[in-house]
């Protein structure tokens, strides 16, 4: 049972909870018998919820004009009673006049892509601001394109204030959003619907632009991703082959990974660009030398593969080079993760490969002292930002001699695509890639203190203090998982974060089923590091990479509770879009139903989708998520301008599933909640506050605390009053 009172004193009422039920899964290994019963009451229960959202959806569309309105006057943050899909029916000119009802002529601003709408932290002289933000992160393929973002946006209230948008470049093997091809902008996130309403808005880049600025004018700030490698073969490689690191295979044998093998690569394209000739008519200097190191990216790019809108062409002249340097036996490197990182064979079995539409066959690669979390990503090549000991003889990195020219480069890119899109924060891909193994003696050496060996020290920091310069308020959230010491990295994760500058990083939380042992201890370790780090990790409710048929388990009860504690806590939050309507997955679902699965674009196997993302039907859970965001909006400025004091905070031992928090400020709050899914707490409510809360003698209300148990997942509010 789940509980939200209304706010109110204690002083002047009693308490007149509004009682909810979440759905509970106690147990994952069934009888045949029982498995056949819970098949049966799965079925009813589908029967059941496509009855309610057949009802919900009638009474939305009977209805809402009014919701509009009350959003179009002001007198919401957000659109009420409507799930999330329903609005992305809107047409553009309804969201429109809805946007300038509630904004009137700064609409008008936003709508032209050479006008800027400020940032709402623009005033924020650094980046901490983003330890306190509730986020939510979008999947642009899940929706479409750019534009259905602001549309997702109307169903967010004020208390989820940030969107981080996934990578938004065009996308190379198997359409990776994370397999960054080139640094255009993916045009399969154009909205041809907008362009009709808006023909000035003809170009993918341009309603980017606007859509951050309307997401500003709505009070949300903006995330991009920043990602330290791209695909294998992406333009970025094959325009700057010395930026990465390469490698020349034979079969199963890796002949050659000198550290200098890149101006083997520049002189066999440099072949193969006189054969084929200049792809934009243009003349370029036939020395690679010349061509490579003294020509700017931006002449070479157009000259190797074409202009930027004759993407098929493009993408012709990459095949053609790719398949020349294929013959050569020249690879760039796979990304690894995991540690020890370096090291790669060519995987012996004769199965791990790939055979291309061109019958090119591609060796799968592994690490040669491979460890739990090592893994060699086949698609993705890193840039090299250090040069390499005894001429990589043994793949040791010289972390002595950085390339500056490297960082300065990605330096130089992110912060031309900050300045173009005006985004607020960036989400750091794969920030657990960590690579010194000697980090925590490098950390009690000092070099927490040596800002000329901390420039380079990660890319990530690099390009965060890069923009920082003129964006003082640019926030870094890192995508890591806080996983043990030396098992995604080197030491503690923690360490590293603090080394990069991190305001934020992601966590695990969302794969661990709430009140379980190993939540409860990764719960009570995440709260220590909030307290006593400069990084702060978050409470994360559900991710892009956890909404995937593995994880389903994590998500058959206590949902509304993880995002009760993601709201009102004083972590920072992430939630994925489709959290708020998604349907229980007892069992595997279509895999139209994840998130996770749109990353890529697979047309065969166990990771395909074959039609658009399919959202929840969950009219249960999103009637919950409404009132906890109702309940969010209703008090807003007590929770900007409060302090949080826990009352009975986790453990570590995972001993207590009751936790209980004080929000002091303008007015003071006390949030109760049971992480017991299954169970009611054992010892009443106002024993359990009267135990650990001292202060509360101060107050005269302490003899009306409520004397009931928590019931298995219930969370509750209550105000004080003097």
């Amino acid at each position: 049972m789940y509980c939200l009172p209304k706010v109110t004193a204690f002083k002047k009422s009693k308490v007149n909870p509004i009682l909810f039920f979440d759905f509970l899964g106690e147990s994952f290994h069934f009888s045949d018998e029982l498995a056949s019963f819970v098949t049966n009451i799965n079925q009813l229960n589908h029967t059941l919820m496509d009855s309610a959202y057949a009802k919900k959806k009638g009474q939305w569309q009977q209805h809402f004009r009014e919701a509009l309105n009350t959003y179009g006057r002001g007198e919401s943050t957000f659109v009420s009673e409507a799930m999330p899909q329903w609005l992305l029916d809107l047409g553009t000119l309804d969201i429109l006049a809805l946007l300038e009802q509630r904004f009137g002529n700064q609409l008008f601003t936003a709508l032209n892509p050479y006008q800027t709408i400020d940032s709402p932290v623009r005033y924020q002289s650094n980046s901490e601001w983003l330890k306190s933000v509730n986020m939510v992160g979008i999947n642009v393929r899940t929706i479409g394109n750019f534009w259905n973002i602001v549309k997702y946006a109307l169903s967010l209230p004020k208390a989820q204030s940030s969107i981080h948008i996934l990578p938004i470049w065009e996308p190379g093997v198997v359409a990776s959003l994370y397999g960054i091809s080139s640094w255009h902008i993916n045009r399969e996130f154009f909205s041809q619907e907008l362009q009709r309403s808006v023909p000035a808005l003809n170009t993918v880049e341009k309603q980017l632009k606007v859509v951050v600025n309307i997401l500003h004018l709505m009070g949300k700030t903006v995330g991009m991703d920043v990602i330290p490698h791209t695909d294998r073969y992406s333009e970025i490689v094959l325009a700057n082959p010395r930026y990465f690191e390469w490698l020349q295979r034979r079969e199963f044998d890796i002949v050659n990974h000198s550290a200098n093998l890149h101006q083997r690569v520049e002189r066999e394209i440099m072949k193969w660009l006189i054969q084929k000739g200049s792809a934009n008519q243009q003349p370029f200097p036939t020395d690679f030398f010349h061509f490579f190191y003294q020509e700017i990216e931006e002449f070479r790019v157009p000259i190797l593969f074409g202009e930027k809108w004759d993407l098929e062409g493009r993408i012709r002249r990459r095949n053609s080079l790719i398949s020349h340097l294929y013959h050569c036996g020249l690879e760039p490197a796979p990304a690894t993760m995991g540690p020890p990182y370096r090291g790669l064979e060519v995987d012996p079995n004769e199965s791990a490969k790939t055979v291309d539409a061109d019958g090119r066959v591609w060796r799968d690669y592994r690490i040669q002292q491979p460890q739990k979390f090592s893994r060699a990503f086949g698609p993705l090549t890193r840039f090299k930002l250090y040069e390499r000991l005894d001429d990589n003889q043994n793949w040791e990195i010289d972390f002595n001699q950085p390339r500056p020219e490297v960082w300065a480069y990605l330096k130089k890119r992110y912060g031309n695509i900050q300045q173009e899109y005006h985004f607020d924060f960036m989400r750091g891909d794969m920030s657990h890639v960590q690579m010194r193994p000697n980090l925590s003696r490098e950390v009690q050496s000092g070099l927490r203190k040596l800002d000329s060996a901390l420039a380079y020290y990660d890319p990530h920091r690099a390009i965060k203090q890069h923009i920082q310069q003129s964006v003082p308020y640019f926030g870094y959230f890192a995508e890591t998982f806080l996983a043990p010491p030396n098992t995604m990295a080197y030491g503690a994760e923690e360490d590293h974060l603090e080394l990069s500058a991190a305001d934020t990083t992601l966590g695990d939380l969302q794969s661990m089923p709430v009140g379980s042992p190993k939540f409860m201890h990764f719960f009570f370790r995440y709260y220590r590091i909030g307290q006593t780090r400069t990084v702060t990790p978050n409470f994360t409710i559900m991710t892009a990479d956890k909404d995937d048929p593995r994880f389903d388990s994590f998500y058959l009860y206590n949902n509304i509770t993880r995002l009760f504690i993601g709201l009102f806590l004083d972590l920072p939050s992430y939630m994925g879009l489709g959290f708020e309507t998604r349907d229980i997955h007892p069992h595997p679902a279509p895999n139209e139903r994840y998130t996770k699965l749109y990353v890529f674009q697979i047309g065969e196997g166990p990771k395909a989708t074959r039609g658009p993302y399919r959202w929840g039907r969950n009219v249960a859970l999103y009637q919950k998520v409404e009132q906890l965001k109702k309940y969010a909006d209703d008090f807003p400025t007590a929770l900007e301008g409060s302090t949080v004091e826990w009352l009975l905070p986790p453990k570590a031992d995972g001993s207590q599933f009751v936790i209980a928090w004080q929000l002091v400020g303008q007015a003071d709050f006390i949030f109760v909640v049971n992480l017991n899914a299954t169970a009611q707490s054992d010892t009443r409510l106002g024993k359990i506050l009267n135990n650990y809360a001292l202060d509360f003698t101060t107050h005269p209300t302490n003899s009306l605390l409520p004397m009931e148990k928590l019931q298995g997942g219930e969370g509750r509010i209550y105000q004080l009053t003097s």
